[in-house]
């Protein structure tokens, strides 16, 4: 763990879940946090961020000038914005520009995904929003320094079908030992914390809490629920596609992040291997305490 005491770190997306746990790692470094909330936003909001030690500050995103003042001597910007293109390259190159208006020398994107700097173009829409911004980042005058962690364990306990309970089987589009990275959320946020501190960071840090197979998946289930869970293989990785291309196509529009389809073509890109995150640098600071994915499970077994 880095000691961030007399450094200050801007935050963008306090008031989202990871966003609010990395200024709250930021601030149990000794770190000053300034978190940039939008005008107006509720005083529940303001309230929870200035519960996790930092300070929110009122900003205009829209306004270039009030948005470059709340960067002033900041160390470094942290953007944990979520949304699609108003959000991830039009907001997020208005904050980049911001950061570099005010001389701040490091930018982290919000990035926060498995590697899609080799997934293929335009098979998962939310890594071409990565990698549209990325091209637009290696050009500013300023060290961008990214975090990618693969899913967030946190989606196994149920918001991610992969663990179909009913049947006892986990869902393996492909090859079924093909290894799956999975980070916890709280050691995302431990872990980006001390990249924000470090002005050495590589461009990219690739890390994984735990990185297991879908049949490896379901001998943890087994273990745990004293249950067989066995893999489920729908089909290969072509069918896969047919199936998300439909599905899009039957679903309405919408300005959600994360439709179905979405999360399937983020499955995609795991089970093919190709968002894969390797080498890892998980050893860089330190950190040994990483959350595995069968104890994240084990509280949600029911005997």
């Amino acid at each position: 763990m880095i000691d961030g005491t007399g450094r200050t770190i801007v935050v963008a997306g306090a008031t989202g879940d990871l966003g609010a746990r990395i200024a709250k790692a930021l601030v149990q470094r000794g770190t000053g946090v300034r978190a940039l909330v939008r005008m107006g936003t509720p005083d529940t909001k303001q309230s929870a961020v200035r519960a996790s030690g930092a300070t929110p500050v009122e900003v205009d995103f829209g306004d270039p000038a009030a948005l470059a003042k709340a960067c002033i001597d900041a160390d470094c910007v942290v953007s944990v914005l979520n949304g699609l293109e108003p959000i991830m390259i039009d907001l997020q190159t208005r904050l980049l520009d911001a950061a570099v208006a005010a001389g701040v020398p490091r930018f982290m994107p919000s990035d926060f995904s498995l590697d899609f700097t080799k997934t293929k173009p335009g098979d998962n829409r939310n890594m071409d929003l990565r990698r549209a911004f990325q091209a637009r980042v290696e050009h500013a005058p300023i060290r961008a320094q990214s975090v990618l962690n693969g899913m967030f364990t946190d989606l196994l306990t149920g918001e991610a079908p992969i663990i179909l309970h009913k049947g006892r089987r986990v869902l393996a589009w492909g090859d079924v030992d093909q290894l799956l990275d999975f980070t916890t959320k709280h050691d995302v946020a431990d872990y980006a914390a001390d990249v924000a501190l470090d002005a050495d960071a590589p461009r990219f840090s690739r890390i994984a809490g735990d990185s297991v197979s879908a049949r490896q998946l379901a001998g943890i289930m087994t273990r745990l629920s004293g249950v067989t869970y066995k893999p489920l293989r729908p089909g290969g990785l072509g069918l896969f596609s047919l199936v998300i291309a439909l599905v899009r196509a039957l679903s309405p529009k919408t300005n959600e992040p994360f439709p179905a389809w979405q999360g399937m073509q983020y499955m995609r890109d795991m089970a093919s291997g190709r968002g894969k995150l390797t080498p890892l640098d998980n050893a860089r600071y330190g950190k040994a305490d990483w959350t595995s994915v069968a104890s994240v499970l084990a509280p949600t077994i029911k005997h």
